[in-house]
């Protein structure tokens, strides 16, 4: 097992040996670096990607890796904490961030490598079944299922539309065309219809269909639920989710193992065709051959750590690209359980306000924490703005009216708890995950995926199939670990001939469109195949 490891001495910096498969030894590059811990790799973030980075270099026998997490714990924002008390007064696990397993896998077919884990470790989840659903409005129980199949229609059209606009190189549109082409409408003013709506899309994207690709999001999840399965289970262990990040950090980190640096903030960047210098805010700093980057999109718009060189235009340009969703839960415990509790989900139309308190789903089932009785109610983005700059009194105050109007019948006392996160203030994520913005080529998305020099970059976001995942994330950090062996293996890729060494390709110039001959989209995880890009 790992655990949190004391300050590097000078005593063992001197005794640390080397160790890599091509006897790789890292240079000194001036006298400035010459107090830095030397490395081989630097892993930056302690998330699901950082880690399968650091794994996949381990696999490779590449074992000199640091890796530099701002938290005193692994698992980035696979993040939970403690809430509410049972019967016994201890207190349950709750999921901040990640909740669910999205899309499992079929006999025969792939298998979401984030479900090969959760069974490999015991994860504790559960089948969760949006059809389990009620629906509500400011009067009450209001039965607009009909709107929901009607949703599931159009849904259907409009997939196999963004099908054809992918296949044939056509231009993408917003969702909201997309959807409006297969003919769904909502009137701004039918708050059932944009209910259902924010059940469907806002809910899975953190944005609105205005935002989104209609393309790339459709695609996105397709390449999910179509490949693996159409399941979601939901995590409810009281380790965490984060136990299986957890677990296969535990499968090449020892016990104090010097290479994991817990409570690191990293402050500065310098980066150049020499190698990675890293500072932390503590003073200490590592000079590493090369260094992988798993920073948050948000970490990185909100430019929280500085590079130098600043990072160039095309790679700026694409950060400031794509978005960053906000996906809050908001988390009530009660004395009893006033609400159906057979039923998992309760899907409300504010008579005003789209996305306004609409998706709550109950934790007091007997498949999740039963006779917890705690239920959560989930905003995004906007709304998640909002909250976060109000106090907890004032947010628990428009709650209360609002599952005081959906159960009029029931005297509701106020919760014996209640918490939610403000992800957009934390400084190791501001967000929660990416989103694929309309008019957003392949182009764009391979720039804010490749490298600028020795500096790569590895998270959800930089997945073109799973972004917005966890299981994004996963295939990301084991790429660019795998690439990075290649490197110093000198163990290189050939494509059509040209032998490219992992540096992944950049666009200094974008087109309108990015042909899908050029991205092996439904094969699998990423297999990029770039024949004209400038490096």
């Amino acid at each position: 097992m790992y655990f949190p490891k004391l300050p590097l001495t000078s005593a063992l910096l001197a005794g640390w040996a080397i160790q890599t498969c091509s006897g790789y030894v890292p240079q000194e590059r001036s006298d400035d670096n010459s107090q830095c811990t030397k490395t081989t790799v630097a892993i930056m973030g302690g998330g699901m990607a950082g880690i399968t980075a650091a794994q996949a270099l381990s696999n490779n026998s590449i074992h000199d890796f640091v890796i530099l997490e701002y938290q005193d714990v692994i698992g980035g924002r696979a993040h939970h904490t403690k809430f509410g008390k049972d019967k016994n007064g201890d207190p349950y696990t709750v999921e901040l961030g990640a909740n669910w397993i999205q899309g499992l896998g079929s006999p025969g077919g792939p298998e979401n490598p984030v479900w090969t884990l959760a069974k490999k470790y015991n994860l504790k989840n559960f089948y969760s079944n949006y059809s389990s659903i009620l629906t509500y409005n400011e009067t009450g129980f209001t039965d607009y299922s009909d709107v929901l199949d009607e949703y599931d229609t159009h849904s259907d059209l409009a997939t196999q539309q963004a099908g054809v606009l992918l296949k044939d190189n056509l231009q993408d549109q917003t969702a909201r065309s997309g959807y409006a082409l297969a003919g769904w409408r909502p009137r701004k003013d039918d708050m059932k219809a944009q209910a259902v709506e924010w059940w469907n899309w806002d809910w899975e994207d953190a944005y609105t269909p205005e935002t989104s690709s209609f393309v790339f999001g459709t695609a996105g999840e397709n390449l999910t639920f179509n490949q693996f399965s159409d399941e979601n289970n939901f995590v409810i262990d009281p380790r965490g989710y984060s136990a299986i990040i957890d677990g296969e950090a535990n499968t090449f980190l020892k016990k104090d193992d010097p290479r994991l640096r817990l409570n690191t903030q990293i402050t500065d960047i310098k980066y150049s065709k020499d190698g990675v210098t890293i500072h932390n805010a503590d003073g200490s700093c590592v000079d590493a051959a090369y260094a992988i980057c798993t920073f948050s999109l948000g970490v990185l718009q909100n430019h929280a750590v500085q590079f130098e060189p600043e990072l160039p235009l095309w790679k700026r340009t694409a950060i400031e690209k794509f978005n960053m969703g906000t996906y809050t839960k908001i988390f009530l415990q009660f004395d009893e359980t006033f609400w159906p509790n057979e039923t998992e989900y309760f899907l409300y139309a504010d008579p005003t306000t789209r996305g306004y308190y609409p998706v709550w789903q109950s934790l007091s089932k007997d498949t999740f924490l039963p006779e917890s009785n705690i239920i959560f109610v989930t905003v995004v983005t906007d709304q998640s703005y909002r909250i976060e700059n109000q106090s907890d009194e004032e947010t628990k105050k428009e709650v209360m009216a609002v599952i005081r109007k959906m159960f009029p019948e029931k005297d509701i006392p106020e919760p014996t708890a209640f918490m939610y996160p403000r992800w957009t203030k934390v400084p190791w994520a501001y967000g929660s995950y990416s989103n694929w913005p309309a008019g957003t080529t392949l182009e764009m998305h391979e720039n804010l995926r490749a490298n600028a020099d020795r500096l790569w970059f590895a998270g959800e976001a930089t997945s073109a199939e799973y972004f917005g995942f966890l299981h994004g994330a996963y295939f990301e950090g084991r790429i660019a670990g795998e690439e990075i062996a290649a490197l110093l293996k000198d163990d290189c890729v050939v494509i059509q001939g040209t032998k490219t060494c992992g540096h992944r390709p950049h666009y200094e110039k974008l087109k309108g469109t990015t042909p899908l001959r050029n991205y092996n989209f439904f094969n699998g995880w990423p297999v990029s195949s770039f024949y004209d890009a400038s490096e």
